[in-house]
């Protein structure tokens, strides 16, 4: 079982568009460097707790969006961090996994809320991602991340 890594998108502030990077810096505690979170400035940074690290979608769940309730994202418009492909997200909950050379510890399932919705502007985003919204993870052994990293469980 392995897949990897399609985009990556990190955005400065709670609510600025996503920009796509090629490569990020992973850092255990902190997040991606030039992300939101790792600068303490996401919208639910307050909130605390693990998870908040880094985020992943799977590339498969946002095209069966569209197919299926007609909502297209645009890569990173899912507000998730890493884009993947060919792997099942949801099988890494309490499981840790290699990105590239870095080391993830899926913590929960990142199910959408109307936050994302009002964000993208369109209705069904959060249903149409229901239990396939993405991964929150938390960075275990640091490094840099790339598009086309291999996807693997440890």
């Amino acid at each position: 079982m392995s897949g990897e890594v399609l985009h990556i998108h990190i955005a400065p502030t709670a609510e600025a568009t996503p920009m796509r990077v090629n490569s990020v810096r992973a850092e255990p505690g902190r997040g991606l460097e030039g992300d939101r979170y790792y600068a303490r400035a996401g919208t639910y940074s307050e909130k605390g707790g693990p998870g908040r690290e880094v985020t992943l979608v799977a590339s498969e769940a946002i095209e069966a969006l569209e197919a299926e309730f007609g909502v297209k994202l645009a890569p990173g418009q899912s507000r998730r961090n890493i884009t993947t492909l060919g792997i099942d997200l949801n099988d890494f909950v309490d499981r840790e996994f290699r990105v590239g050379g870095v080391v993830l510890r899926g913590v929960r399932l990142c199910d959408p809320c109307d936050h994302l919705e009002g964000l993208v502007g369109q209705a069904n985003t959060t249903s149409g991602l229901e239990n396939r919204g993405g991964l929150r993870c938390d960075i275990v052994s640091g490094g840099t991340i790339r598009v086309g990293d291999e996807i693997t469980p440890v």
